[in-house]
């Protein structure tokens, strides 16, 4: 974002929360201040420590007060959110992805060089190039071998060949070996909590077997890493796993308000009715300006109903159809929030939040992680 264009943002600092131009992303800082001290607590009970993902939220001032609750550090998908981390002073992040190419590998080297920057790692190959971006930084790079656990994903796909990486990776300058990663993805998304224990605690077993290997074979098993908010409370009550990476929790969504209770609602995408026509209302915002990903998008308040199937429910570039009661008041011109289907897919479409407190904007925030020190400026971050 342009420096105008944060400076006429920050203009609407003092506004009502309904008087902003919509769309617009609308951050309740009360309730993400709660859903932060409810997760710290939660994780209190548990052995495993938090590493919140950062990937949720792309702003380090999140990520301080993640830390200042009792976070270890902060997860991230991409060097580039890694980087806009460690450039705004927090000093122990874990990329929880490989990192591959020389643009990415120089810039994991830097921030190498400011704080304890972690990555995970699959093959011999990038392992070399990190190693060699780190010795030509003279920084020291902290890796993680990543074990598929049956998200199919990413990972090496069998305990032998981590631990030949594992050991690859032990006699290579500029990387110290950490060791293991293994993320249940796969597990997040089972409706069913008796199922998606069964599959977390057979992921979780891979994952171990792996640590114990290394163990055997005197490699370092300092992090034994996995966990998201759907499996927070399972994979986290392993005496075993040392970290977790949830992340959700600090917003809350459609997909996970039912899957994990417990948080507030502390996101929502701002619009307005634009067209009203029988049973039908026509707000500004679509898949440009909120996430559909797990979930539809859901009309906050009682105002009607939302059906999302063809012909009953429509989300376009700009628009979300509803479908409505008969009755319904709504009317063109009124304001309107919605409930983001998933929130990482919805927060990387903006600039910045509008953050609110007693339904007044008291700040806005850059959404900084969205941005990277690509000297090529392509591509999302």
């Amino acid at each position: 974002m342009t420096r105008d264009g944060l400076a006429a943002a920050n203009g609407l600092i003092g506004k009502r929360r309904d008087e902003v131009p919509t769309p617009a992303l609308i951050l309740d800082l009360p309730r993400v201040r709660r859903n932060i001290a409810e997760m710290a607590n939660r994780m209190a009970t548990l052995p495993a420590a938090l590493r919140p993902h950062a990937k949720i939220h792309k702003n380090p001032g999140l990520g301080k007060m993640q830390v200042s609750a009792g976070a270890i550090g902060l997860t991230t998908a991409t060097v580039w959110e890694a980087g806009a981390m460690v450039d705004a002073g927090l000093t122990n992040v874990l990329i929880a992805n490989q990192v591959v190419g020389p643009a990415k590998v120089a810039e994991l080297a830097r921030i190498a060089g400011l704080a304890q920057v972690i990555v995970a790692v699959e093959s011999a190959y990038n392992a070399n190039e990190i190693s060699a971006a780190a010795v030509s930084a003279g920084s020291r790079i902290d890796v993680l071998v990543e074990i598929d656990v049956g998200l199919h994903r990413a990972g090496v796909r069998s305990t032998e060949a981590a631990l030949a990486l594992g050991e690859h990776i032990s006699r290579l300058p500029g990387l110290r070996l950490q060791g293991v990663l293994g993320y249940e993805g796969h597990c997040m998304l089972e409706p069913s909590r008796a199922v998606r224990i069964e599959k977390t605690l057979a992921a979780n077993a891979v994952l171990i077997g792996l640590a114990d290997a290394f163990d055997r074979s005197g490699l370092a098993t300092t992090i034994v890493a996995g966990g998201g908010f759907g499996t927070w409370d399972i994979t986290g009550a392993n005496e075993r796993i040392t970290e977790i990476h949830a992340g959700s929790y600090i917003f809350n969504d459609a997909f996970h308000r039912n899957l994990m209770p417990g948080f507030e609602i502390a996101l929502t995408v701002a619009a307005t009715v634009t067209s009203r026509t029988g049973e039908n209302a026509v707000v500004d915002c679509g898949r440009k300006s909120i996430g559909i990903d797990r979930a539809v998008p859901e009309l906050m308040g009682d105002v009607g109903e939302i059906k999302f199937d063809h012909g009953e429910y429509a989300i376009h570039e700009e628009h979300v159809v509803l479908k409505l009661r008969e009755n319904s008041g709504l009317a063109v011109g009124d304001r309107v929030e919605l409930l983001p289907g998933y929130s990482p897919t919805t927060v990387n479409l903006y600039d910045v939040y509008c953050v609110v407190e007693d339904d007044v904007i008291i700040d806005v925030w850059p959404i900084e992680a969205r941005y990277g020190r690509s000297t090529v400026g392509i591509g999302p971050h």
